[in-house]
């Protein structure tokens, strides 16, 4: 399929059209399989490409990284202390400033507004690597994790995502499903539920692509069927520690655990999670959690039963970031 995204940015996906959406996800697959046969290309070379972090990460740090390198283009991170970012130096400024050094510009951070802002001054491409409303480059991975984990159209695939329905990875995903035709749902407590005019605009998409959404607070029946179950953590970065109280007795009815499994009614369901997860209470937050709530000391939205079980595919998931990171560099810089 030949198609042309040169010079695009990537901000959120609300912008960007099944067609697409589905050129990225087989430039992805075609790009793994390069890489695991030694046929990659190098066609970035020359490219130098700027990495602003504002909050920390593994994955979209190291994904973006091998990534570039791979294709051959050089890159430059960005932290809050190796920079003068909104201490002495506005974002409208600093894209302004790598935009006349950079071919192009990832950002993570806090609001959608900012790496907007980024893309409007810039002159290059910018591409979101998560912002507190939107992580499109983990939904071209999780699409392609799915379509590797089921044979069905991908109309026909369903998937689940339970737990706090408000944040980046709940807006991203049912945006994703709606453009995309699939059938997608959100369990989570009624509070929780993503924003009215989200809603209504993933709507708006499901009624082009034909797609079937469901918001529910029912865990049961937003996983009844589903072919995959989503989550995420239940205090997002940059929440106080004390938000833990309230969000556990809120979500333990939507904790990935064998019997929400189970609910799916569905012997081939796959787990999938954009990490880090608290499956267990082996790193610092965890034992804290723990150590609060020791019924939790088993993990927190997934138990480690669950995250260790053949179910889980969030290491492949993880992995695919790289590849359609890759194919979002290659199709606006290649």
């Amino acid at each position: 399929m030949a198609y042309n995204l040169h010079n695009r940015s990537l901000l959120s996906l609300v912008h960007h059209s099944e067609r697409d959406l589905l050129y990225l996800i087989d430039l992805a697959r075609d790009l793994k399989r390069a890489k695991y046969s030694g046929a990659v290309r190098r066609s970035l070379e020359g490219k130098n490409i700027a990495l602003i972090f504002e909050k920390t990460s593994t994955r979209t740090r190291c994904a973006f990284e091998v990534a570039a390198h791979d294709e051959g283009a050089h890159v430059t991170y960005i932290d809050p202390t190796s920079s003068q970012i909104g201490h002495k130096e506005s974002m409208k400024d600093t894209a302004r400033v790598l935009g006349r050094m950079y071919d192009a510009i990832e950002y993570r951070g806090a609001g959608q507004d900012i790496v907007e802002e980024l893309a409007a001054y810039a002159g290059v491409p910018v591409f979101n690597g998560l912002t507190d409303e939107f992580h499109p480059t983990q939904m071209l991975a999780d699409v392609l994790t799915m379509t590797e984990h089921c044979a069905k159209p991908l109309h026909e695939i369903a998937y689940a995502y339970v737990g706090d329905g408000r944040n980046n990875m709940a807006n991203s995903l049912l945006l994703t499903g709606a453009k995309l035709g699939m059938d997608v749902r959100i369990g989570a407590p009624r509070d929780l539920w993503p924003a009215e005019e989200h809603v209504t605009l993933c709507r708006e998409f499901a009624d082009r692509s034909g797609a079937r959404m469901l918001v529910t607070d029912d865990p049961e029946e937003a996983v009844a069927g589903v072919d995959f179950i989503h989550t995420d953590v239940w205090v997002s970065m940059g929440e106080p520690i004390e938000s833990w109280g309230e969000r556990i007795d809120e979500l333990m009815p939507f904790q990935v655990n064998s019997e929400l499994i189970a609910a799916a009614r569905n012997p081939r369901v796959r787990f999938m999670h954009c990490l880090p997860a608290f499956h267990n209470s082996e790193t610092t937050v965890g034992a804290q959690i723990a150590a609060q709530y020791p019924a939790l000391k088993n993990g927190i939205e997934v138990t480690d039963d669950v995250f260790e079980s053949p179910v889980n595919i969030a290491f492949e998931q993880a992995e695919n970031r790289m590849h359609t990171i890759k194919a979002v560099l290659v199709s606006a810089l290649g």
